[in-house]
């Protein structure tokens, strides 16, 4: 296991494409300048030890000198001394709602991003539960398995999108039957699914499928994103709105959140319906909620103690600068031996 300490001086990175963007135009200059006064042959006698090969090498051990002093400042750290310890939480399961109709901008940003928002910021209050993520359209797609690392759950969740299920629908019954594998513990009680939908082109068999969840000692709890009055879904290239979506009459859809069908399927999975227009409110219903479950206890293996390896990389990146400023741009006897490139020629 690894860390980078500060990943901000990756941006230094760009320096390297810059240098040899530098280096080509350099050397097209040069030899614009000696075709307009010097032959190529008589460029030759003149300077018979005059390498093509040595600029690109130096040019390299340029580039390997910056990436690796780069990487120094970056500092990454090796976990040296892994620990198993001892947590009590809940099992939480999250299920995203990514159909188009979750593109609707009746609620800031649209739909999508204020569910991310609702999760991260769930996921920013717990302590030391499980978590995992299921993305669902038209079908449900395990997105993340159970696991404790936070950090992980949350680059997973910003990388979902209205694009990544071809199929479209709202299938809660599909993510709720998806769930129902992500607990791996017969006995376990305090399993808590968490659906985030505006619960449009729902199937009426979801209220059914929750009363089963509930029966395994799944708790179901919704959140609505959206807006009873609806909008219409825009339709985007590059962030700019082309159109709306039509229906087949070439009517524009209005969308409108569907608070009945997610009400009800808390009500058979003796879960609670939450409004998610408020953030804070959410954020702050989900943590009374599960202060009151029994925690459960298990064990998780992390890393207690990392090293840092920032010295092996200045050491590379001292080494190759000190190559680069004795490294001459002319041919040396080895290297005019292996004549690279037909120099000699």
């Amino acid at each position: 296991m690894y860390q980078l300490e500060e990943k901000l001086w990756f941006w230094l990175l760009l320096v390297i494409p810059a240098i040899v963007v530098l280096f080509l135009l350099l050397q097209l200059w040069k030899k614009y300048v000696q075709n307009k006064f010097i032959s190529k042959k008589l460029l030759k006698k003149l300077s018979p030890n005059r390498s093509l090969f040595k600029p690109i090498l130096k040019l390299t051990v340029l580039c390997l000198a910056f990436g690796c002093l780069i990487i120094a400042l970056v500092n990454p750290k090796i976990g040296t001394k892994l620990e198993t310890i001892k947590r009590e939480g809940v099992d939480i399961v999250f299920a995203i709602d990514v159909s188009k109709s979750m593109l609707a901008e009746d609620i800031a940003p649209n739909r999508l991003e204020k569910a991310k928002q609702l999760v991260t910021q769930i996921i920013n209050n717990l302590a030391s539960d499980r978590i995992g993520i299921i993305a669902y359209a038209g079908k449900a797609f395990p997105q993340l398995p159970i696991t404790t690392d936070y950090a992980a759950a949350k680059m997973f969740l910003q990388s979902m999108n209205t694009d990544m299920l071809s199929s479209q629908g709202t299938a809660i019954d599909q993510a709720i039957q998806l769930a129902r594998t992500y607990y791996d513990d017969e006995e376990q009680t305090n399993r808590v699914l968490i659906i985030i939908s505006d619960g449009e082109d729902h199937n009426n068999i979801a209220s059914n499928i929750a009363e089963e969840a509930n029966e395994e000692g799944i708790r179901i709890f919704t959140i609505g994103v959206g807006d009873e009055n609806g909008g219409p879904i825009p339709i985007k290239r590059n962030g700019i709105v082309l159109n709306y979506k039509k229906d087949n009459q070439g009517e524009t859809v209005i969308t409108r959140l569907n608070e009945e069908i997610l009400k009800s399927i808390a009500v058979e999975a003796k879960g609670e319906y939450i409004n998610g227009a408020n953030t804070n409110q959410v954020v702050e219903a989900i943590r009374e909620i599960l202060n009151k479950m029994d925690k459960k206890e298990f064990e998780a293996k992390q890393f207690a103690e990392y090293k840092d390896q920032f010295q092996w990389f200045l050491g590379l990146g001292l080494f190759f600068l000190f190559i680069d400023i004795f490294l001459l741009e002319r041919k040396t006897a080895w290297l005019n031996r292996l004549n690279l490139f037909n120099e000699n020629l």
